[in-house]
């Protein structure tokens, strides 16, 4: 054992030595199965902070349960399709497969470097063809079942590109590349039945004890199950269909509003120029309910008139870019007196605003301002004829009951979730397995073809999708007929690649099926780590996925995620200079110098290579764009691979935010040169022999109650709550109790090596390389990951004596010392003796004593 602590020495030997035994393989040993997964990382060149504070805190869990005795699983692959891939293929001229390869193989390097106990014999890449070959088999069995199926669905069209862009790629209505305006166009796309889902997916949240309650919550707002009505307006030969939660407030409707895109606004406009041109405009405005909640509202009226159910009004048809034709039927009955948005409107149009619900306290009503109360339920109806009086649910029934009596409407339950839309056209992502032919339509491909392969050599240069100019990959023949036919050139959604990867790991070498026996096994995932930024779209798709799949025979799960770790941001501190414009250039802090004064205070911060000031930005998430990042290779390369574990996982608890510190990250360090310093002084001394706890002195049994108690804390807070800070936190204090007693003269060396082989075996899961390394030195054989978590021996915990607190009228005055388990009347006997106390309660009236025992007595005296 070298005298002083080398990492750059010591992990790549130890990791040579797990890769030799096999150490990560999960399917070894016999015990309990325990599934760790972290979200796999999209491969964009190099680990950040994030990346690896995100492997470390599985990897924790996954060494500590493996210790426990469990044949642990804990993989890594690569999210590998997608858009900024394209982007990074046109900025640098090279196919988007050679890229992302290239980026794969670089953070996979990072990865392994960093010493987590990953099973790399299950790797997967979602661009490999042997993985996305059973997305398109499974989208296959789908179609069959009715599951998918082709619509035309609306979306953000540049007209320069001649592509769809996503809805960030929209920028204050213009195309983020060529900055055309972008326009809303109809194309035809496939869907997934995900609606079909939506109850049991809302329903089963309930099951989901091991997720936090937020993401919960922001997954049933998403899914979003509404109780109303469906009511039917007579317009001409045909019917408006709107859907409301409030049918209460349908004798207040004196509008209807219609989505640009729908059939009677195209009807009306067909004869109306001006409408034409306004339906054009609408066009150009956003496909999102964000974009239209920010957007200026915009009218015009159809000319065509609504017949009221009830009351037999004539209501204004306008059409109105509030309105989403993906979202409900496409139309609205307007409620301004009670709606916001028709509230806004009406007094831009001048269109009628009726008050139908009362206001707290009957306070008038003015429909000139919105006030909040005007969206209440807890009034009664007015100006509302024969359901004057009634309270919102009474009148809701009512009007539903007339509804349906007049074959007008009907009670219904909807949900804001809309089908999964999982057309892409885009270049790099999983071919759609469909060819269309003039003669037999639209024809998936034969299972005996698949995969169908995307070419790996083509550059995109952001004018559309260049599969669609790749005539090798478009030209084919009809798999029914033979005739000249052509494939389909949308890609799958990327979500669809993450959906399910977590099934893949587990029979990942079966080219056969896609999944198998051994899924089952596995299956749930134990214990799932990533952002919350996920909580919605990867985890919904991922749980109706893996219903999918229970449903097609193929798995016997119900949900893929016991438990679910939202892990917190990594933030930094930002500073920048500003030019005339206001043009913010960011600087790393890696290359600022902060000047102080001679109290520590910072008083000024300056460029290192320039030495001019540049303003702090305050602490923000760690980001490209505010160059605030730390490169975790260069910390490896300084510190070592555990430095910056130790670190990661000390700062704060995994579920909250880490404030990045160089001076944590030295104190991580200093702190692992003291273990090591500590057993080289104990290995120094020499042989530690066999020892008998009961010939301990009191010195030596209670740094043995400090130890057991700290075996028991760690494994708790590894095990159960998670909060590997204050485990190591524990650790820490208890290695300075150690150090203090090992240099003591009555130490028995006995007593330390046990106190070193349990301290070495509670950080392994943290610092598993320097854990190891000790491990040998301290002549132990086999793997510390093999040893087996310490056990707490119980007798160990029993105390000698207690220290009691005595308090005087709730003020500290004294402490005893006494044997645990003492009596009350002991213990208020020797708390009334203690000569302080006296001096308090002498000449006073003692009105109570209080006595917890073993720790408390408080005298309350007059």
């Amino acid at each position: 054992m070298s005298e002083t602590y080398h990492p750059a020495a010591i992990e790549p030997r130890i990791q040579a030595q797990w890769s030799e035994q096999l150490a990560d393989r999960a399917d070894h040993g016999d015990g309990e199965r325990f599934y760790c997964l972290s979200m796999f990382p999209y491969p964009s060149g190099k680990l950040h902070m994030g990346h690896m504070r995100n492997y470390t805190i599985g990897d924790v869990i996954t060494r500590y349960q493996r210790m426990c005795g469990k044949r642990v699983l804990q993989p890594m692959g690569w999210d590998a399709f997608g858009l900024p891939a394209e982007n990074a293929a046109m900025a640098n001229g090279v196919p988007p497969a050679q890229w992302t390869r290239n980026n794969i193989d670089h953070m996979r390097s990072q990865l392994k470097a960093l010493g987590f106990a990953i099973d790399w014999e299950r790797e997967l890449a979602t661009c490999d063809p042997e993985y996305y070959r059973w997305n398109q088999w499974f989208f296959l069995r789908l179609l069959e079942r009715g599951i998918a199926y082709k619509k035309t669905g609306l979306v953000n069209w540049d007209p320069v590109d001649q592509t769809v862009l996503a809805n960030e790629q929209v920028v204050e209505g213009r195309g983020w590349r060529t900055g055309a305006l972008v326009e809303k166009r109809e194309i035809a796309m496939y869907y997934l039945r995900i609606t079909d889902y939506a109850q049991e997916l809302l329903d089963s949240l309930d099951q989901l004890e091991g997720w936090p309650e937020q993401v919960r919550t922001m997954q049933a707002n998403w899914i979003g199950r509404s109780e109303g009505a469906e009511i039917r307006f007579a317009c001409g030969d045909s019917d408006i269909k709107v859907f409301t939660t409030r049918p209460d407030t349908l004798m207040g409707a004196t509008y209807m509003a219609v989505a640009a895109e729908h059939p009677l606004a195209r009807a009306a406009a067909a004869n109306n120029p001006a409408l034409a041109e306004f339906i054009v405009a609408c066009q150009r405005g956003g496909v999102s309910e964000a974009d239209i909640a920010t957007q200026e509202k915009l009218g015009m009226d159809t000319g065509l008139k609504a017949i009221h159910p009830l009351s037999g009004a004539e209501l204004p048809v306008w059409v109105a870019n509030y309105v989403l034709m993906g979202y409900g039927e496409g139309a609205i009955m307007a409620v301004p007196g009670h709606d916001e948005r028709d509230f806004e409107f009406a007094r831009k149009y001048q269109l009628p605003i009726v008050q139908v619900i009362s206001r707290p306290d009957e306070q008038p009503y003015d429909d000139q301002q919105w006030h909040e109360d005007y969206a209440t339920r807890e009034g009664h109806l007015v100006n509302s004829g024969p359901y004057d009086g009634q309270t919102c649910p009474q009148a809701h029934a009512a009007i539903v009951a007339d509804l349906e009596g007049r074959d007008a409407g009907n009670s219904r339950v909807q949900f804001r979730l809309r089908d999964w839309g999982i057309s892409r056209q885009r270049y790099w992502g999983c071919p759609i397995p469909i060819i269309h032919c003039d003669h037999c339509g639209d024809v998936p491909v034969p299972d005996e073809d698949l995969p169908v392969r995307l070419p790996e050599d083509l550059v995109p240069d952001g004018a559309g999708n260049p599969l669609a100019r790749c005539e090798a990959f478009v030209n084919t023949s009809c798999p029914r007929c033979g005739a000249p036919a052509r494939r389909e050139t949308d890609t799958m959604d990327t979500f669809v690649d993450s959906s399910w990867y977590f099934l893949r790991y587990t029979c990942s070498d079966n080219d056969q099926a896609m999944v198998d026996g051994r899924t089952n096994d596995w299956m749930p995932v134990n214990q799932y780590i990533g952002g919350v930024e996920h909580a919605i779209l990867h985890l919904l798709y991922a749980r109706f996925w893996t219903k999918l799949m229970r449903d097609a025979g193929l798995v016997d799960v119900d949900e893929p995620f016991a438990r679910l770790l939202t892990q917190g941001m990594v933030l930094a501190e930002t500073y920048f200079r500003e030019d005339e414009a206001g043009r913010r250039t960011w600087f790393n802090p890696a290359d600022v110098d902060l000047r102080r004064d001679d109290k520590g205070r910072v008083t000024a911060a300056v460029l290192r290579h320039d030495g001019a000031p540049v303003e702090a930005g305050g602490i923000e998430k760690m980001a490209k764009s505010k160059n605030n990042g730390v490169d975790p290779q260069a910390l490896v390369e300084q510190y070592g691979a555990d430095t910056v574990r130790l670190f990661s996982m000390f700062a704060s608890p995994p579920t909250q935010s880490l404030e990045w510190s160089d001076a944590g990250v030295e104190g991580a360090w200093r702190f692992l040169k003291r273990l090591w310093a500590g057993i080289q002084a104990h290995l120094a001394a020499g042989p530690a022999a066999a020892f008998d706890p009961a010939t301990l002195d009191d010195e030596g049994r209670e740094l043995r109650r400090l130890l057991h108690e700290t075996i028991a804390k760690v494994g708790d807070d590894f095990g159960r709550r998670y909060t590997f800070n204050t485990a190591i936190a524990a650790i820490m204090e208890f290695c300075n109790h150690l150090a203090r007693y090992q240099g003591s003269p009555g130490a028995t060396p006995g007593l330390c090596q046990e106190a070193w082989l349990a301290v070495i075996r509670l950080i392994g899961p943290v610092t598993p390389h320097i854990a190891e390394a000790l491990w040998q030195a301290l002549g132990q054989t086999g793997s510390l990951f093999e040893a087996g978590w310490p056990e707490v021996d119980p007798s160990a915990l029993v105390r000698q004596s207690v220290t009691v607190v005595v308090q005087v009228n709730g003020k500290v005055r004294g402490r005893v010392e006494l044997p645990p388990g003492s009596s009350r009347e002991q213990i208020e006997q020797l708390a009334l003796a203690e000569d302080n106390v006296q001096r308090f309660v002498a000449d006073q009236t003692i009105r109570r004593v209080i006595v917890v025992p073993d720790k408390l007595v408080n005298i309350v005296v007059a």
